[in-house]
């Protein structure tokens, strides 16, 4: 008999329709989805535990920390053989990636929800909870990391992201595919995470990270504005290899100078940042005025890296270093 720990944080998967507030608001206990399901889990004992229930939107890190640590918690138990998390879609990739980036064990760790709430006919919710108690008991995933499972297929945390506002099928890994599949209740593994999970501990996630976008023509204000603010680091979202525009290599170097790191991550879905390209912020003088490459990381999860290694007060030569190894 497996035994497999349900933990519910709410999201949609969790919501229904809120009449008297206009709105769909997360309301159900994870015993009550757990009830939803249409199917039976043979040699399957699921244990249930209400975690800080509230849609993905309005979480934060500090709350996303404690869940990871009690991931590691429950893992710890030997009797335990993984963890399904039911979460809301919005965020779900970022906490997937916090866990891929905290978690220790190597059990595993199945992040699902759902896109249609639970007070519709055709919520997608029983389905993906179902899987996912599948997935993780079959055992296949055990040292693959945590993902996320929707629609039967199963993503690694590390390239998955939401690509859809709507549909059920809304996670991808984009350039690099699924790694397993869940069909008609048997996992099917196709590949593993070429990337070692870190598995950082740390006291505290920074919070005082910030993202800014870059567009044509953009100014660099708000990473002056998010600097002076109180920020801890910047994340910038720019252009191809890691390009942006005038003026936003000076305010790398002002910040740097600070001690305040500055990360270059693409907008673009596939590929690496590369310092190729000079003049007045093009990669090679951002690089050279202080700031450091993602690689391959969007800028939402290195802005989750960054707030790990500033949380265990990391400088910015082991903040290079471990953007380096990613």
């Amino acid at each position: 008999m497996k035994n497999v720990i349900l933990i519910a944080t709410g999201g949609t998967i969790a919501s229904a329709a809120d009449t008297s507030a206009g709105a769909v608001n997360a309301s159900l206990n994870g015993q009550t989805l757990l009830a939803s399901l249409h199917a039976p889990l043979p040699d399957v004992t699921v244990t249930v535990e209400n975690f800080e229930a509230a849609g993905s939107y309005a979480l934060d890190l500090a709350t996303i920390h404690r869940l990871c640590a009690r991931i590691d918690k429950v893992l710890s138990d030997d009797g335990v053989d993984g963890v399904v998390v039911t979460h809301g879609t919005d965020t779900m990739e970022e906490s997937a990636f916090l866990a891929w980036l905290l978690v220790t064990s190597d059990k595993p760790v199945v992040f699902t929800g759902a896109q249609r709430h639970a007070g519709q006919p055709d919520t997608d919710g029983p389905r993906n909870i179902h899987d996912a108690i599948t997935a993780v008991a079959s055992g296949a995933l055990t040292g693959v990391g945590p993902v996320i499972l929707f629609e039967g297929d199963i993503h690694g945390a590390r390239y998955v992201t939401k690509a859809h506002t709507s549909r059920v099928d809304t996670f991808r890994s984009v350039g690099h595919g699924k790694l397993a599949e869940v069909d008609c209740g048997e996992t099917h593994l196709y590949a593993r995470p070429a990337h070692t999970r870190p598995k950082l501990a740390t006291p505290v996630i920074d919070p005082d990270v910030e993202i800014i976008a870059l567009g044509l023509g953009t100014t660099p204000r708000l990473m002056a504005l998010a600097a002076d603010a109180g920020a801890t680091g910047i994340v910038l979202s720019a252009f191809g290899r890691g390009n942006a525009p005038i003026g936003f290599a000076d305010q790398v170097s002002r910040l740097v100078d600070t001690g305040c790191p500055v990360i270059v991550a693409s907008r673009c879905d596939e590929g690496r940042t590369r310092a190729v390209y000079g003049m007045d912020s093009g990669g090679v003088t951002l690089k050279e005025n202080g700031a450091i490459f993602a690689g391959d990381l969007s800028a939402l999860k290195a802005r989750l890296m960054l707030a790990v290694l500033i949380g265990n007060q990391a400088g910015l030569n082991d903040i290079e270093k471990a953007f380096l190894t990613m």
